[in-house]
Formats: C-alpha cells, structure tokens, sequence
C-alpha cells in the first residue's frame, strides 16, 4: 500500500519545479531517490559489520564504477531529449552531427548550454575530482538522448 510523505524545498526549487512539474514524475524520482540512498546506507552498514578482504573491495568498487558509468550515461540520454524537445530546429541538426564531446563546453553552439548547468558544467570540468569517464559518458548520453529523439519526430516534420 502506498503512503503518503510531504517534502519541503526551497522557493526557488519550487519556482523551477512548477515549470518543468509536467516533464517530472516527481513520486517516481522520489521513490528512486529514496530507494537508492536507503541502498547505499544498508550496503555501506553491511560493509563495516563484514570482515571484506581486498578481492571483494576491489570487485566491489567494479560494481560501484560501472554503477556510476551507467547514471552519467542515462543522466545525459535524459538530458539530451530534455534537450531536444526545446531546442531549435537549427540547433537540433546542428546536435545531431557534432561530433567533438571532448570540448562540449568551448563549442560555439552547445558550449552556453553545457556550462550554464552547474551540476554538468562541474563534471566537465577537467580540474574537478570526478573521473573523465564520467563527463564522456554524460555527453554520449546526452548525444544518444538527441538522436533518439530526432528518430521519434523526423518521419513526422
């Protein structure tokens, strides 16, 4: 059976969550959400009360990695059809053949895009402690989340 539970958000939140409220299945994020860090706290109690020696560390952190890997890429996927269903149709064509990920946040059409996000624009920064794996992985996402789009609506224009 489901509960209800009430959240409190700051009003600039709030502001920006009435605009984009019909994008978001907001109890299904939650829920997510919710599920993961409850994961995370169970698994990380789980691991101080374990003796682990260093192979299971190791596969462990694989897991974790790989883990990691897959949320940038399906972050960015999500993103990129976000993207997509506000961009101008020049700058959609212009999307679906760019090509250089590496300087997503120099290029001259995409780059204000990519650096005015402040969550994304700290993952492309090279000086930041995330992995680079994760920012091309991001941007793949995000390139495979245009171009899935593209497919969707170009028999239809």
């Amino acid at each position: 059976m489901a509960k209800k539970v009430t959240i409190s958000i700051p009003d600039m939140l709030h502001e920006k969550l009435e605009t984009w409220r019909e994008s978001f299945n907001l109890s299904k994020m939650f829920q997510d959400a919710v599920v993961e860090a409850i994961q995370r706290k169970e698994e990380f109690q789980k691991r101080i009360r374990e003796d682990l020696d260093l192979g299971q560390i190791i596969e462990r952190l694989r897991s974790e990695k790989m883990q990691s890997e897959t949320n940038s890429l399906e972050a960015g996927k999500n993103d990129g059809i976000r993207w997509a269903k506000t961009a101008h149709y020049d700058d959609l064509q212009y999307a679906l053949h760019w090509s250089d990920l590496e300087n997503a946040a120099k290029d001259s059409i995409l780059g204000h895009y990519f650096t005015t996000n402040a969550s994304l624009s700290r993952l492309l920064q090279s000086n930041t402690y995330c992995d680079p794996k994760y920012a091309l992985s991001y941007l793949n996402g995000w390139k495979q989340g245009v171009e899935q789009f593209w497919e969707e609506i170009r028999e239809k224009l």
